[in-house]
């Protein structure tokens, strides 16, 4: 009894410890940086690609290894009958044999592997650039989201101020009760529209926290800002810059393996000489001898010619398969830069003009209204006009950031954007 009582103790000692600990780590803001940082640490992908290179680099290890000696002991004419019973006319073959591998075989292998190891760390490269542009744009996601909430608090506090003064004018005998339960439905749609943005925001909270590592988010609030935008280089220089990505460098180390596999194939056809040396015992005459042997297969049946062919189509798979990848990368990268050209183009139409505009409408209806010179629809109306151009924009700036995030993915290096503003 005494024992649980102390565990007890002790467990909610702990707890006290434990909770204010987690509270703080979920409270620490969290920048980009950092969150590149931390899915570079924690990532399980690339900890699969580093496995990979030491795969690769163990089986380059094992083709540089020479094949292992046979060793042989035989004993003839012993344990018969008549002069050969026992072992007094016994003869015993002691023999050492060694495999000799001809036309370069063992240095086409290392070659093979070595390309191997190659594939390998670009496939690494590739896999590091994935995660950071997945990285990056959750946490774009996740800024996006909370700056929908900010906007959607904004004008739910506006309502909070415009129902009481409803209230009064109904008091007054001003304003119908309809007015104000109007308003408040318009406000509780803001409400709900809020709390959808909130789940999508703890969606992407999560999406973040998997690619760090992590089941759950353990970190506060992201910081940071999509304001900043820019004109991106000419699509032309994208393009050529694709052909520094990883995955398309990983080709030309897959073509070194696949040559350097259809040299094995095809020096498998020159057959490997066995060489034997040995020793024999004569017991009946107690005399010794030297026993030379060599042995080459004779490639009378098996050429090695269904290989040589699978390497030989292998091979010239390669430029079709490099191909096929590029026009992957082409594709993913001419979607994302047509919807940062367009998501720019929207962006800067609406800050030239639309929420300007529907933002000094909103407020000179507001005045007007409560001077009787416009209706509770129009008020409601400009105020959603406002709020739909204010959501627009966020969401033109998130497919801005997020069409960025995906090209510096796929050329491998961030790249300026000019003329950059910010509103």
């Amino acid at each position: 009894m005494h024992s649980f009582g102390f565990a007890l103790r002790v467990a909610c000692a702990l707890l006290v410890v434990t909770i204010p600990a987690r509270a703080a780590e979920r409270a620490r803001a969290l920048t980009l940086p950092q969150a590149l940082q931390r899915a570079l640490a924690a990532n399980p992908r690339l900890t699969a690609a580093e496995r990979d290179i030491g795969i690769a680099g163990g089986l380059r290890i094992q083709a540089g290894v020479l094949p292992n000696p046979d060793v042989q002991f035989e004993l003839d004419n012993a344990l018969g009958s008549g002069p050969y019973k026992g072992l007094r006319s016994a003869e015993t073959n002691l023999q050492l044999s060694q495999l000799v591998e001809l036309g370069g075989k063992r240095e086409a292998r290392i070659a093979a592997r070595e390309a191997g190891i190659g594939a390998a760390v670009w496939q690494r490269r590739a896999t590091r650039l994935q995660v950071l542009s997945e990285a990056a744009i959750a946490f774009i996601t996740i800024i996006s989201a909370q700056r929908r909430i900010e906007i959607f608090d904004e004008q739910i506090a506006s309502f909070d101020t415009l129902i009481p003064l409803l209230q009064r004018r109904v008091q007054e005998g001003a304003s119908s009760p309809a007015e104000t339960l109007r308003a408040q439905v318009a406000a509780d749609l803001f409400g709900v529209e809020r709390q959808r943005t909130k789940t999508q925001l703890a969606l992407a909270r999560r999406d973040l926290a998997i690619l760090m590592g992590d089941s759950s988010p353990r970190f506060g609030k992201a910081v940071g800002r999509l304001t900043n935008i820019g004109d991106p280089p000419p699509f032309r220089s994208i393009l050529q810059a694709i052909e520094a990505n990883p995955q398309l460098m990983r080709w030309t180390a897959v073509a070194a393996q696949r040559n350097a596999e259809l040299l094995i194939a095809r020096l498998k056809v020159i057959q490997d000489p066995r060489i034997s040396v040995g020793w024999r015992n004569f017991q009946d005459t107690n005399d010794n001898a030297v026993r030379l042997s060599v042995s080459v297969p004779l490639p009378v049946f098996d050429r090695n010619t269904g290989n040589i062919i699978a390497a030989q189509e292998t091979l010239a798979k390669t430029d079709a398969e490099r191909a096929t990848n590029k026009l992957a990368l082409t594709s993913i990268v001419g979607r994302a830069y047509d919807t940062l050209t367009g998501a720019l183009a929207e962006i800067k139409l609406l800050r030239s003009s639309i929420i300007p505009n529907a933002r000094s409408a909103s407020e000179t209806i507001q005045d007007g209204y409560l001077q009787g010179r416009f209706t509770l629809l129009e008020l409601l109306d400009a105020k959603g006009t406002f709020l739909q151009a204010l959501l627009r924009e966020q969401e033109a700036l998130q497919n801005f950031h997020i069409a960025i995030a995906t090209i510096e993915g796929l050329v491998g290096n961030p790249f300026t954007l000019t003329r950059e503003t910010s509103r």
